[in-house]
């Protein structure tokens, strides 16, 4: 499973059963930091996911941003209620792709405001598969 985490909403993608595609799930509208962290508790559980992939918002230089923080503390506040591992991933540019995506498709703003975000953890997500298909080495957090 994995995430996109923002300050408005998470985006939600699973992969399929043999970890070879992606696929969103769902962009759940954040309330507050408990209902938050009980929500995406209750995916990884419904989902019956057995990894945890977090988008990592940094810099294009790669360093980190306000966000990165912002991020890593969700993350970490989050690890203390899951049991599956967790891995980091740098999630550059995810979201103007998905964004672009959706325009193609000719998808309102108010229709990319639903899928960006789901759509942006599933491009995530297929990084993080297509690295550990190829027998990349996979950096927990």
């Amino acid at each position: 499973m994995c995430l996109d985490i923002g300050d408005k909403r998470i985006g939600v993608a699973v992969s399929d059963p043999f970890n070879t595609y992606s696929l969103p799930v769902e962009t759940y509208n954040r309330k507050n930091l408990r209902l938050d962290l009980e929500r995406i508790k209750g995916y990884v559980t419904e989902k019956g996911a057995t990894a945890l992939v977090c988008g990592l918002p940094v810099n294009f230089d790669g360093t980190p941003s306000v966000q990165t923080n912002k991020a890593l503390y969700f993350i970490e506040r989050l690890k203390e209620l899951v049991t599956v591992d967790v891995y980091l991933v740098d999630e550059r540019c995810t979201t103007c792709e998905a964004e672009d995506v959706l325009i193609e498709q000719g998808k309102s703003r108010e229709e990319r405001k639903k899928f960006v975000d789901s759509l942006a953890a599933a491009s995530i997500l297929q990084g993080f598969l297509n690295d550990k298909n190829k027998g990349q080495t996979l950096k927990k957090s």
